[in-house]
């Protein structure tokens, strides 16, 4: 498949030739504009290719985009039930996930008094309403605490365990280690496949002002890369 966001514009993705396995999960990693929430939006079904197909997608898919749009008229536990009947499901289904992902006391809060990282819980709340054959989550870890951080990839190898597929666009890199778990890198229009590792990592150090740390940690997550940050 192929995708651009306008008739005459540049190609986003080109010629891209992939297969998803029941059970797997899958890191996608690349810098900041290169097509990765454009690929996530093309899997779950948001936006149709411009040229060729996605085949045989899974009947339930769960999907929560990285940016969730707080600017809705209700509360976190009606714009849950509202999506669960949506999708069929009954809307007690919204606590067992809010439980696990520390979300339980941000249920009957206005979704426009959400911070970013309670916004993001919100958003992966209403992708697991219905147990996903087919789970694609972007950025899932921003902004979310520790036991968050810890939790959701426990919830992820549960998925896969099932029988589900998991993508997970991720500049934090969680997944890295994530055992079994496959790696495509989008550059240039291309996806390329790593199939159960990394490719080869070296490890730079680079020392900068504190006051310049914050925006210098993003523009290199921006840009794909993993940092750690000493001190």
């Amino acid at each position: 498949m192929s995708f651009r966001y306008s008739r005459r514009g540049p190609w986003v993705l080109r010629d891209v030739d992939l297969t998803l396995r029941a059970g797997s999960v899958i890191e996608v990693t690349g810098r900041n504009g290169a097509g990765k929430s454009t690929l996530l939006r093309l899997l779950a079904g948001i936006i149709p290719p411009s040229r060729g197909s996605i085949a045989d997608r899974p009947r339930v898919v769960g999907y929560a985009p990285d940016v969730f749009p707080v600017d809705q008229p209700f509360t976190v536990i009606a714009y849950l039930t509202h999506m669960a009947r949506i999708r069929g499901v009954s809307p007690a289904g919204a606590r067992e996930p809010a439980g696990r992902l520390n979300a339980t006391h941000l249920l009957d809060q206005p979704l426009g008094d959400l911070s970013k990282g309670s916004a993001q819980k919100a958003g992966l709340i209403q992708a697991l309403l219905a147990p996903p054959d087919l789970l694609i989550l972007d950025e899932p870890f921003a902004g979310l605490d520790e036991q968050t951080r810890a939790e959701l990839p426990v919830i992820i190898g549960e998925i896969a365990a099932s029988g589900g597929t998991v993508v997970v666009s991720d500049h934090q890199n969680q997944l890295q280690d994530f055992p079994g778990a496959d790696h495509w890198l989008v550059d240039g229009g291309a996806v390329s496949v790593q199939s159960g590792e990394r490719p080869r990592q070296a490890v730079i150090e680079v020392i900068v002002d504190a006051a310049e740390a914050d925006e210098v940690e993003q523009k290199l997550r921006a840009d794909g890369h993993t940092t750690r940050r000493i001190s």
